[in-house]
């Protein structure tokens, strides 16, 4: 039996007891042979159980004569095919995938900053109701609730709250939390505009049917622009929903209809009896945005098109909600039916 498999000096051909039988050598360029390193690790081949010793093969190819060669070659080969690897993950869809998490961080920081910021001010101003953003800009513009002019809306709450008193080194302390958690706010949106810039250029398909963030969290989920292309549409549409999905392989629970992309106003404003099917014309057109995407780069309206006819076919095919089927009616207990016992007896 004759064994061909490809190492990073060349192509070899051995026979059943691991004797040279021919060797292809590659030419002796460092990048070229980092090159092709990669190639077999992306290929993950096996090397085969006789050809153990690479260097030894190597000096009966002819690729060097000293050992000397062999170490010094393979080093600055080892080391070009790392450094390409590691400038390799520097892609777009990286660069998404970390705003995307990034994102996520601030939206839990924040959350819970703005919380802390809800019950800390609300023992001088317990009557303020905002939250969230608004609350850290009422707190960075006014401090104190007596700063509160005339003319603004909340004056009567502020002027008749029965708060505590909010001395001055107080409200400078709860100014600068406020107006940190402002720049958290801020910096959000810029990293929001960032995704959405990105997405344009990354994937203009996948923007132009999902919009940028949500086609942006698709692939941040599933790792990269590649990898969300090579999932089928089934796997798409419930991307986000593994508890559900687990749940539902473990026991007898409904199947999930959807994950993330119920996010969609597609989905999200559809009546209930709609969004199974919206979602899996939906999540068809995902994948096949993501692999147009992936394999062309540019923008085809014809994918956005056929998304909005089937979309308005389901619509149309499905526009009342289906009618309840009738539970069986089941035989009453007394009825002393075929199976059922007479109880009682003579006293």
């Amino acid at each position: 039996m004759v064994i061909e498999f490809t190492t990073w000096f060349g192509r070899l051909t051995l026979d059943e007891g691991g004797k040279l039988i021919d060797c292809q050598p590659f030419e002796k360029d460092p990048e070229k042979l980092a090159g092709r390193i990669l190639e077999i690790q992306e290929e993950e081949q096996d090397i085969p159980a006789t050809a153990s010793d690479l260097r030894q093969l190597a000096f009966d190819c002819g690729f060097v004569e000293l050992d000397e060669d062999y170490d010094i070659l393979l080093r600055d080969v080892s080391i070009r095919a790392a450094k390409s690897r590691i400038s390799g993950s520097d892609t777009d869809d990286a660069r998404i995938v970390q705003a995307v998490e990034a994102l996520d961080d601030i939206d839990k920081n924040a959350n819970e900053l703005s919380e802390r910021l809800r019950e800390w001010y609300g023992i001088y101003f317990p009557e303020l109701e905002l939250t969230g953003e608004s609350l850290a800009r009422f707190v960075q513009a006014f401090g104190s609730r007596a700063n509160v002019p005339e003319d603004n809306p909340l004056f009567e709450k502020a002027s008749g709250s029965m708060g505590a008193e909010l001395s001055f080194a107080d409200e400078e302390l709860l100014r600068a939390f406020a107006s940190d958690l402002c720049s958290l706010y801020d910096t959000r949106r810029q990293i929001e505009s960032y995704i959405v810039t990105g997405m344009g250029s990354l994937a203009p398909n996948l923007t132009d049917i999902a919009g940028g963030l949500l086609g942006a969290r698709l692939i941040s989920i599933a790792g990269s622009l590649q990898k969300l292309a090579a999932f089928p549409s089934s796997t798409v549409q419930v991307i986000g929903a593994s508890r559900a999905l687990f749940k539902h392989l473990r026991s007898n629970t409904p199947s999930p209809k959807h994950g993330i992309i119920f996010n969609n106003t597609i989905i999200k404003n559809a009546p209930w009896w709609q969004r199974g099917k919206l979602a899996r014309a939906f999540a068809s057109k995902i994948s096949l945005a993501a692999r147009t995407d992936l394999y062309s780069g540019k923008k085809n309206p014809s994918i956005r098109e056929g998304l909005e006819r089937k979309l308005t076919a389901i619509r149309n095919a499905n526009s009342s909600p289906p009618k309840k089927k009738a539970k069986p009616k089941g035989r009453s207990s007394g009825s002393g039916g075929k199976g059922t016992k007479k109880r009682g007896g003579k006293s």
